[in-house]
């Protein structure tokens, strides 16, 4: 018994045309003799051929036995897909799958000529392929017959649901004949995918794949921790490291996505970009170039890239990470698929640590956390994949004879080398120096302060310091200057270590950073007499311990503080507060006279202060109570005032 056995004749005759040698889990599956003719609810990863599969599980429902379809005329099968890109890739799919059994496919997608597709459905066609908004509007405006559907199949049923796409698929499944067959496909069955089977689906087979229990084994993991602001260096690096024949970068925005791909230009590489905002020619545009190598990296939002197959795709980058684990698992399944190896890494800041690691764990993944590629790592793996180019061992034609001959008269070989070597990296961008940061032991718990800097007159400010050189840098908070990358970039600098500094003062414009006597001096020593650092950071040497309080840091003249400013001399004519409560006040207000508030009080008033304000009143204010020119007793309504007539 061969692996094709139990496939109808011609679906195995393109499979063997395919190149196909054996069939995933998920598609040995759907062949089981107790799934013919029933409905199913299969889960299984990303990228394990659940195309092929429902297509091997439609063929016999569809032929009936035969090898053959006859004339087309209302269609017999509705795949629904949740995106313009997995649908016209599914019916890429099935056309050669069904190529020898004279099926004609169809796509209904958003962003194509309406018109176009009701040309084609009243053709006639056996299989349609399509979004769910789209289905609808062929449906209600009766260009697609559905009377004679035998099987629907929903291709991602779980991201039409995130999507908002359930009314659409109610509406579709309701539509249909109810003596259908219906065929769900999810990566993972949330309570949302099991009440939608359980309603529109009879005696549903559930199938888990073994793939499923161990996700993605084909990937590799890798959380890369970097600097805040070595993100993008850290996403160059790694795509250089690689140099995968398709990489795919996720960003959580449009606005990033736009971002990085002008960056990546800038920079050399072919890129193309993949967002929502695109119209969907100009998305067919960008995954062609990934599918014929005009471009090798594409940069897209999640919604753009859900269930996009590149060939050739080795490597995801998460430039931002996931919000949920489904959506990590997704984004990876881009890679690793159908048995290939992949690789997915994480560029993990410093102050996302614990994010990353509670992601990674709500969804079952062991990654492994390291420092992203170097520069140095970088030209190392260029040196290796030159070594190891074939054009090096290919055998010297005839016709390069002469010309190799003249080189070698005009050159000594060493040149030639050198030139060689000189064309082969001048086709690559550089890679970026990255700012070093420490890399905790897999499975440790990290602390908030792992990665940082000791902080101010903490555990660095050591009673071995007590002989210490203060310098100043010119970049402070306005900077977001942060022990975490300064602390490196000295060292680096320096030729350092951690325990040749002390205590670190941030201030709104400049850095205070205290050395050992020794290793002050080899640090001033190793940057030179123009005292300057990376990215234009200026380095001064202070003499004594700057005194913040007081801004005395350089030596000179201590500024004056609020607190150094001379009181006023106290007025001993103005009236003390509460002075009837104090009898020795009694005693000087007998000797200077009368205070203000009687001074100001009406002759026969008890109460001398009682109207708090009495300068708030105006002459010219009328007093409604007592004027009899006016109107009402009260305020007059309105904003006018209306004088009773003499």
């Amino acid at each position: 018994m061969t692996e094709f056995e139990g496939i109808v004749p011609a679906i195995a005759e393109a499979l063997k045309k395919r190149g196909y040698e054996a069939l995933t889990p998920v598609q040995k599956q759907m062949l089981d003799p107790k799934l013919d003719g029933a409905d199913a609810l299969v889960s299984a990863q990303t990228g394990s051929g659940k195309t092929v599969a429902f297509g091997l599980a439609l063929a016999p429902t569809l032929l009936g036995g035969k090898d053959r379809f006859a004339a087309a005329g209302a269609p017999m099968a509705l795949v629904i897909a949740p995106t313009r890109e997995l649908a016209l890739q599914v019916k890429r799919e099935l056309e050669w799958l069904f190529e020898l059994t004279g099926a004609i496919i169809a796509s209904c997608v958003g962003g194509m000529d309406m018109r176009s597709e009701r040309r084609v459905l009243d053709r006639g066609a056996h299989i349609v392929v399509g979004t769910p908004g789209r289905l609808c509007d062929h449906i209600r405006r009766r260009s697609l017959d559905i009377s004679a559907l035998k099987a629907v199949v929903l291709d991602e049923a779980d991201e039409m649901l995130d999507l908002g796409f359930r009314e659409d698929l109610e509406f579709i499944l309701e539509a249909s004949p109810a003596e259908r067959r219906t065929l769900m496909f999810s990566a993972t069955v949330p309570r949302s995918i099991a009440t939608l089977a359980k309603s529109y689906q009879r005696d549903a087979v559930r199938i888990s794949t073994t793939s499923e229990e161990k996700q993605h084994v084909d990937i590799e993991y890798r959380a890369l921790t970097v600097a805040g602001t070595d993100r993008e260096n850290a996403i160059i690096n790694v795509l250089r490291y690689y140099e995968a024949q398709n990489a795919i970068v996720f960003c959580s925005t449009r606005a990033a996505v736009n971002h990085l791909t002008s960056r990546f230009n800038n920079r050399g590489f072919s890129v193309v970009a993949l967002s929502g905002e695109l119209s969907q020619n100009e998305r067919t545009h960008a995954l062609q170039a990934m599918r014929d190598g005009r471009a090798r990296v594409c940069i897209a939002t999640d919604v753009a890239a859900r269930g996009i197959d590149l060939p050739g795709l080795d490597l995801v980058i998460h430039a931002d990470l996931p919000t949920n684990p489904d959506t990590l698992l997704h984004r990876s399944g881009r890679t690793g698929r159908a048995g290939r190896k992949g690789v997915s890494a994480l560029i993990v800041p410093t102050s996302g640590r614990r994010r990353a690691e509670r992601l990674l764990e709500s969804a079952r993944i062991s990654a492994t956390w390291a420092k992203p590629p170097s520069a140095d790592d970088v030209n190392a793996r260029d040196d290796e994949r030159l070594l190891a180019d074939p054009v090096l061992t290919e055998v010297i034609g005839e016709e390069e004879q002469d010309f190799i001959r003249q080189l070698l008269e005009r050159h000594p070989p060493q040149q030639v080398a050198a030139a060689f070597l000189r064309q082969y990296r001048a086709g690559h961008s550089a890679p970026e120096d990255l700012l070093d940061v420490a890399v905790p032991d897999a499975g440790k718990r990290v602390r908030r302060d792992e990665f940082a800097a000791p902080r101010e007159d903490g555990p660095a400010a050591r009673a071995d310091f007590t002989d210490g050189v203060w310098v100043s840098l010119s970049v402070g908070r306005k900077q977001s200057a942060e022990p975490r990358w300064l602390i490196p970039m000295i060292c680096r600098y320096g030729d350092l270590t951690k325990r040749d500094i002390g205590a670190i003062k941030m201030q709104p414009d400049e850095t205070y950073v205290e050395f050992s006597a020794d290793g002050a001096a080899r640090f001033l020593a190793a940057i030179g007499p123009n005292k300057t650092l990376e990215k234009g950071i200026r380095v001064k040497p202070l003499e004594g311990t700057p005194d913040l309080s007081r801004g005395n840091v350089d030596g000179g003249a201590p500024k004056r503080s609020f607190a150094d400013k001379p009181r006023p001399p106290r007025d001993d004519a103005r009236p003390p507060r509460n002075d009837e409560k104090s009898p020795q006040k009694f005693e000087r207000k007998a000797e200077r006279g009368l205070t203000l508030a009687e001074k100001m009080a009406e002759p026969g008033d008890k109460k001398p202060w009682t109207d708090t304000k009495p300068w708030a009143k105006k002459a010219g204010k009328p007093d409604f109570k007592k004027d009899s020119n006016y109107a009402g007793a009260g305020k007059p309504k309105g904003n006018s005032f209306k004088k009773r007539p003499q």
